[in-house]
């Protein structure tokens, strides 16, 4: 199959961080589209970025493998991605009066420059503020990573990964926030005993 990068590109939606699905789309309808345009090589890059969407597949190996990648948006969103929940471990772990480095993954990754503002979102009360902007960092650094790229593969990452972010606030209410302070705690895969999301009061 050929590479019809403007093609696919020109069929998506201009999305942003509030856009809804329409026409009963979903994240896997989209992304299922886009893979039918594309050929195995490319298939197998986006499956990749896909596979980085389970916290369960978030190991050593995934990493080393996502940070060597011959692809430039795998390589640099999954460096940014790291230094994210390397960051967010330390934040739980320091909460927790554990051991700073306890369930951080130690890979090279260079400069975080972002540091101060993520750890900034992190010391925020409001659990559900908190995830929005943790989303809105990443959908910025997503934008960054892709900025000169208009017709090509790292496009079309650019635009599931942004796609994934809004299908995390799709229906959105008090039991997902519960769920996204859950998740908090299990992405340094921990166990903390007596922490419960109490829902802020009126």
């Amino acid at each position: 199959m050929s590479r019809n990068y403007e093609y696919i590109i020109s069929s998506l939606p201009a999305i942003s961080q509030d856009w809804k699905y329409r026409d009963n789309a979903s994240f896997d309808t989209w992304t299922g589209w886009i893979k039918s345009q594309l050929d195995d090589a490319d298939i197998h890059i986006v499956d990749l970025l896909l596979d980085g969407f389970r916290d369960e597949n978030l190991n050593l190996e995934f990493y080393k493998s996502a940070l060597n990648h011959g692809n430039g948006f795998i390589r640099n969103y999954f460096t940014f991605d790291l230094n994210v929940r390397n960051t967010k471990a330390r934040f739980l772990n320091k909460a927790f009066g554990r051991k700073a480095e306890e369930d951080t993954i130690n890979l090279p990754t260079g400069e975080f420059p972002e540091e101060a503002r993520l750890e900034g979102i992190l010391a925020s009360d409001d659990l559900i503020e908190r995830e929005r902007a943790l989303d809105g960092l990443m959908w910025e650094k997503i934008t960054d990573l892709s900025l000169f790229n208009y017709f090509d593969l790292d496009a079309i990452l650019a635009f599931i990964a942004k796609l994934h972010i809004i299908d995390r606030w799709f229906s959105l209410d008090e039991e997902t926030g519960r769920d996204m302070f859950k998740s908090l705690v299990d992405e340094v895969r921990g166990t903390f005993k007596g922490v419960n999301y109490i829902a802020p009061k009126d």
